[in-house]
């Protein structure tokens, strides 16, 4: 593979996954070895033309000789590119780049709630876009209810089935019942928990699968498949304390979440 020299990309080091793929261009040649720095720290002399709240927003990527810069999903681009020749008819096709770009926006606006980290002092954080927020609620809700919907069906043992849509009720009563109580009690925390409660539902799901394909290989006894159920509910839970401890939340949040799932497991019972 061809390295793209004299170019460097900013990359945000609040993100664990901006910091993985960037070292991985430098570890695969990509880039050269000094062809990543965080924009945290970017020395003034690599391009004053830099946006520093764009590249927060959209990964920059800048040419050290003359000065130009590129953002987001044509920053990848171009080192791709660069490195793989055959790739370039693919980016300059039209709707590839648009459903790209859309995707790379996807994850840009959502990554702190994806994979949280703890945020430095006067550190200039990427824009809030309510859009991308609502979308990736939706995208978590429907995939984590379906996933929750086929392993119930493992479950009839210990929990009575319910309709087809109960576990999309479920998912979805969560998100207005932990969102009314951080109205209350912290507003400005509304939109960052709830993308980070939903990351963590839609974590517990892909944990099921492996059960999930199982159940469907193997004749497996009804405990196996509610131990295992619980063990990932019990992970949930301590990554819920967590990312509650990053959002400066306390305990509060993590309490009404379990309280919510007793309830739930409450009125499923009664019915």
């Amino acid at each position: 593979m061809k390295t793209l020299n004299n170019h460097v990309i900013l990359f945000d080091n609040e993100c664990p996954m901006c910091y993985a793929y960037t070292k991985a261009f430098v570890k695969t040649g990509m880039l050269a070895e000094d062809g990543r720095e965080a924009y945290q720290q970017m020395p003034d002399h690599i391009c004053p033309q830099v946006d520093r709240q764009r590249a927060a927003n959209e990964i920059a990527l800048v040419n050290t000789e003359n000065g130009e810069v590129s953002y987001g999903i044509q920053s990848l681009f171009k080192i791709i590119a660069h490195a793989m020749p055959f790739f370039k008819p693919l980016f300059l096709f039209g709707p590839f780049v648009y459903l790209m770009r859309k995707f790379y926006a996807f994850i840009s606006y959502n990554r702190k709630v994806i994979i949280p980290a703890a945020v430095k002092a006067n550190s200039i954080q990427p824009s809030f876009k309510l859009h991308y927020r609502l979308a990736y609620l939706l995208f978590t809700w429907l995939l984590t209810a379906y996933v929750l919907t086929a392993y119930a069906h493992l479950l009839t043992s210990f929990v009575p089935l319910g309709s087809p849509y109960r576990e999309y009720l479920i998912c979805g009563g969560q998100m207005i019942f932990q969102g009314s109580i951080i109205l209350f009690y912290k507003k400005g925390k509304l939109w960052d928990y709830l993308g980070n409660m939903m990351t963590i539902s839609f974590a517990g799901s892909l944990l099921l699968l492996p059960a999930l394909l199982l159940g469907e290989c193997l004749s497996m006894p009804g405990i196996f498949f509610i131990l295992y159920f619980l063990m990932v509910a019990g992970l949930m839970f301590l990554e819920h304390l967590r990312r509650s401890k990053l959002l400066k939340l306390g305990w509060i949040m993590s309490l009404t979440w379990a309280l919510y799932r007793l309830i739930v497991l409450g009125l499923i019972f009664s019915v």
